[in-house]
C-alpha cells in the first residue's frame, strides 16, 4: 500500500513556519524575562501556578505531570529543584501508597506572587497588546479548536 504525503501548500507551509516562530519566539521571551526577574524558567513557574490553584494548593504528582504536560521523570526533577528552593514539599499520598503529592509550600506562594506581576506584563504587552480585540477571540477559538483535535488524537 503507498501512502501519498500531502505536502503544505505555500500557504500553509507559510502558516505553519509563523506559527512555530511565533511561539517559540514567545515562550522564550517569557522564558528569559522569568529567569531574569524570578530566578525560574517558565516551566518552574507553571508548576507552581497549578499548585497554588489545586485545592490545599496540593496535587498528586501525576496529575500534576498530565496538567503540565510534562514526563513523570521531568516533572520528578523539577519538583526535586523546587524542593531544594524551599518552594514546594512532596508528602506521601494518604489514599494510595505508591503516590506521592507535591504541595506548594509557604515560601513558594510568596515566590509565586512576587513573580506573577512582571510574568503577566509580559504575557500582556508580548502577545495582547499585539493584538486586536478580534485577534485575540479568534486566537483563542483556534487555540481551543486545537486542544480539542489533540486530545482526541
Amino acid at each position: 500500500m503507498v501512502v501519498m504525503t500531502r505536502w503544505l501548500n505555500p500557504d500553509e507551509q507559510r502558516t505553519w513556519r509563523a506559527f512555530l516562530t511565533a511561539t517559540r519566539g514567545l515562550m522564550d521571551t517569557l522564558d528569559r524575562e522569568l529567569q531574569r526577574d524570578a530566578g525560574m524558567p517558565h516551566a518552574y513557574y507553571e508548576i507552581l501556578v497549578r499548585l497554588s490553584e489545586a485545592p490545599e494548593r496540593r496535587l498528586r504528582m501525576s496529575d500534576l505531570a498530565d496538567a503540565t504536560g510534562s514526563s513523570r521523570s521531568r516533572l520528578s526533577h523539577a519538583i526535586a529543584r523546587l524542593e531544594a528552593a524551599g518552594w514546594v514539599r512532596r508528602e506521601e499520598c494518604p489514599t494510595d501508597r505508591r503516590g506521592q503529592l507535591a504541595l506548594l509550600t509557604d515560601e513558594g506562594f510568596a515566590t509565586l506572587a512576587a513573580a506573577a506581576p512582571g510574568h503577566v506584563e509580559g504575557v500582556r504587552r508580548h502577545l495582547f497588546d499585539a493584538l486586536s480585540p478580534a485577534q485575540v477571540d479568534q486566537l483563542r477559538r483556534i487555540s481551543e479548536t486545537l486542544v480539542d483535535h489533540l486530545r482526541e488524537t
